[in-house]
């Protein structure tokens, strides 16, 4: 069976290194906050290219909090509204109703599955004041158009960047190309922790002060409160995990890319769609996406054939019960695609026999 994503082998590879840092964990008594968290905050955000990385729970509370920094700023204020694409996961939209705004669905580019500025600007009114783009699947999104666009409109770009740990345009990396941006260390991410966490990546030091501040109970000085606050802070095992983990983030990210160009170049059947790809740097391939008319019978066929997938997603926000004051909308390009996705194995751990099982079984489908 090829599993659709080998987390334990995945993590098999750093199992010294864990262990060392889980030793000096142990040892150095600080568990919450420490030295490990600190370290990780200044290697991301040199990584990502930022003045700034503020470690959190996870990737929902990273987005929360932005808007929540923003709106303490007086960029935002309760009730605004804030654009979202209509095909994403549902954290994206969570984020927004948590801070007491009000999202506003746009349909994607039905190509790339994320917002162009061709989209976007048709949906811009004088109500909008925030843009949140999400770089869905590991791939950037239109993040020149949207840049232009937003500064032209003077409203906040906020990046989802969950998926895109490590993509890159000629503008810079992930986590760089907006006002701020939001992360995910869920364990199936490109850089994944052992448990969850998250981080706020920005070059804003006012945001990057308040959410620090929102993350630890309003608090900068023990017991004293300033604001109202979230407990929101990044483990710091993890933290020491995730530094293990990044220095090979660029070349698991290379490996995903060459498996990634395999499948488009060498699966060859009509029933199948392959997702779009420029062959650049601008996708890290966090999940490998195609589309199947009947994918019912296509996941029947990959179970038949000992080939792990998974469906990322197979309800659109809007559809979600949760979501049920937005379901009357008309979003038929996210629902026709939330309706035939199919995400198929890749990892930087995948072998080749397994790459070339995967294609044989995709060409015979």
């Amino acid at each position: 069976m090829i599993k659709f994503l080998d987390l334990h082998k995945i993590n098999q590879r750093f199992e010294a290194q864990f262990q060392q840092a889980l030793k000096y964990a142990m040892t150095s008594g600080q568990y919450v906050l420490g030295a490990n968290v600190s370290a990780f905050e200044e290697e991301f955000a040199h990584y990502c290219g930022t003045k700034h990385c503020i470690g959190v729970a996870n990737g929902l509370d990273a987005l929360t909090l932005i808007l929540k920094g923003y709106i303490h700023l007086g960029k935002l204020k309760k009730g605004d509204h804030v654009l979202v694409p209509s095909n994403t996961f549902i954290a994206t939209i969570l984020s927004v109703l948590h801070a007491g705004l009000n999202p506003v669905f746009v349909e994607p580019n039905p190509k790339t599955y994320n917002l162009d500025k061709h989209g976007v600007k048709e949906s811009l009114s004088r109500e909008i004041k925030a843009i949140i783009i999400v770089h869905l699947y590991g791939q950037l999104a239109d993040v020149e158009g949207l840049r232009n666009l937003s500064r032209d409109r003077d409203i906040l770009l906020i990046a989802d960047a969950a998926q895109s740990h490590g993509a890159q345009s000629k503008l810079g990396k992930s986590g760089s190309l907006a006002d701020a941006a939001a992360f995910s260390f869920y364990p199936s991410k490109n850089l994944g922790a052992l448990g969850d966490g998250g981080a706020v990546t920005t070059n804003d030091t006012h945001l990057a002060d308040v959410v620090r501040l929102y993350g630890n109970y309003g608090s900068n000085e023990k017991y004293v409160n300033k604001i109202i606050g979230h407990n929101s802070r990044l483990d710091d095992i993890q933290a020491a995990f995730l530094s293990v983990k990044l220095k090979l983030l660029d070349k698991d990210n290379a490996r995903r890319r060459q498996i990634a160009k395999r499948y488009i170049s060498e699966i060859k059947n009509p029933k199948i769609e392959l997702p779009y790809f420029d062959g650049s740097d601008n996708h890290v391939f966090y999940a490998f996406v195609i589309e199947v008319e009947n994918r019912s019978d296509f996941q029947i066929y990959l179970k038949a054939n000992d080939v792990g997938c998974l469906i990322h997603y197979p309800i659109p926000p809007h559809k979600q019960q949760a979501l049920k004051q937005f379901s009357e909308l008309e979003l038929s390009v996210a629902e026709q695609i939330h309706k035939r996705v199919v995400s198929l194995p890749i990892s930087p751990v995948m072998k080749e026999n397994e790459v070339d099982a995967v294609i044989k079984v995709l060409n015979a489908y």
